[in-house]
């Protein structure tokens, strides 16, 4: 069971991964945002600590399954 979930998990971080790389190919890093635009800076830093705490979520519940063995 955690190791599906750790899967899910590792979706997750994979997915705010490639979002967060579409975010700043899109606004040439961050340098073309339209007026008004503050909600792409928001973005480059809410996706990557998704992305991040995604996979240590991911990391841990794979961990813990093989250490416990439940």
């Amino acid at each position: 069971m955690l190791r599906t979930l750790a899967v899910v998990l590792g979706m997750g971080s994979a997915f705010f991964t490639f979002w967060t790389l579409r975010l700043l190919v899109v606004t040439e890093f961050l340098r073309n945002t339209r007026v008004g635009g503050q909600g792409a800076y928001i973005g480059a830093v809410v996706f990557p600590v998704l992305a991040l705490a995604f996979a240590w979520a991911s990391r841990y519940c794979w961990r813990r399954e093989v250490v416990t063995g439940i």
